[in-house]
């Protein structure tokens, strides 16, 4: 599975981003897929999780409300949609497949994951 993130950039608090990730393999659509991301200095934490059927979500609480991931199994990509963005949403974002469990938000079950695209937010 190849992973190719985009859609990154900058934004001032209060706007919009969409993140999207295109993966490679017909296999795609039997993947929970996830976004994390990682700031300066910290830890790579989880962002969103979708199963494989779009049917469950899951977000860090520090997102929920504001951020909308997505999944388009014909396309083989998922999308982060991001609104009222703060200052600490400042981060790479990666977009990672988990090919081996049913169901995760722990990194560590995610074996495939893309380069990763650079969010800033300016207050």
């Amino acid at each position: 599975v190849q992973l190719q993130a985009s859609g990154g950039g900058w934004v001032q608090a209060g706007g919009s981003l969409k993140l999207s990730c295109a993966a490679s393999g017909r296999t795609f659509r039997y993947y929970t897929m996830g976004w994390f991301r990682q700031a300066p200095g910290k830890e790579r934490d989880f962002v969103a999780a979708i199963s494989w059927s779009g049917a469950i979500t899951d977000y860090a609480d520090s997102v929920k409300g504001r951020f909308t991931i997505t999944r388009d199994n014909a396309e083989n990509t998922v999308d982060l949609q991001m609104n009222s963005l703060k200052s600490e949403d400042t981060a790479v974002y990666y977009c990672a497949a988990d090919t081996g469990s049913s169901w995760s938000t722990s990194m560590n079950e995610y074996d495939y994951w893309g380069q990763g695209t650079q969010v800033t937010v300016s207050s």
